[in-house]
């Protein structure tokens, strides 16, 4: 019986480092449901969304190659049943963000964003990939035109390529949400707001009135509203 006991606390604090790892290294940890019957994944977007170049060590990221992996890893495993994502980001690769927003859309279990600090630019469309998303009073959404660095080619090509990135990203928030294309690209093209810059800075009640995320809301709403979508599917 004692032996039973002791490897019960072993076992026990084996998970525990185990999902202490996963938070330090992916920003990912396994919650149970409000009914205990089935599992969660906690899945942060933190920091700027790195790409194909490794940034600076004093950078928060998150990396894409981390994510991908555990998604399909969720949407193969009978026992994790919901996804909760939460987002404090900068922005960052427009591919890579695209890559994790069209993932997470295309999972066929229920999902629900919760954007806290602060969700920008390509941010965006990984806060509306999910069946239900929710945003803090206070959080931010900063919409805008796609930027890059480096050596440009003065070339009408040049302008086609940015065009066509910006489409992309526009046709997925748009499907995705409740505001129009149009209106959308007038957020993003806006000379009137940010005093260096184009674009529109979003708070709280505001992303909401522009239909681009559901609800004004906070954790016990997402979870409530994550375990709501599971009941349903079940």
């Amino acid at each position: 019986m004692e032996n039973k006991s002791s490897n019960t606390v072993n076992d026990n604090m084996e998970k525990e480092k185990a999902d202490n790892e996963r938070i330090k290294e992916y920003g990912q940890v396994t919650l149970n449901s409000s009914e205990g019957t089935s599992k969660i994944l906690l899945l942060s977007i933190i920091g700027e969304i790195e790409g194909h170049d490794v940034l600076s060590s004093n950078t928060k990221t998150t990396k894409y190659e981390h994510i991908l992996p555990q998604l399909a890893k969720f949407e193969d495993d009978d026992n994790m049943e919901g996804l909760l994502v939460l987002l404090q980001t900068c922005g960052g690769d427009v591919e890579s963000g695209l890559a994790i927003a069209e993932m997470i859309a295309s999972l066929s279990k229920p999902s629900v964003s919760l954007v806290l600090g602060g969700s920008h630019s390509i941010g965006i469309p990984i806060a509306v990939s999910t069946n239900y998303s929710y945003i803090v009073p206070s959080g931010t959404m900063v919409v805008h035109p796609v930027r890059m660095n480096g050596l440009f080619i003065g070339a009408p090509q040049t302008y086609d390529y940015f065009k066509l990135i910006q489409d992309r990203i526009t046709g997925f928030v748009t499907s995705h949400s409740d505001i129009s294309k149009s209106r959308m690209e007038e957020l993003m093209l806006n000379t009137g707001f940010l005093t260096k810059d184009l674009g529109t800075v979003l708070v709280g009640s505001e992303a909401v009135n522009e239909g681009i995320i559901d609800e004004v809301g906070g954790m016990k709403d997402a979870m409530a509203k994550l375990n709501k979508l599971m009941k349903k599917r079940r």
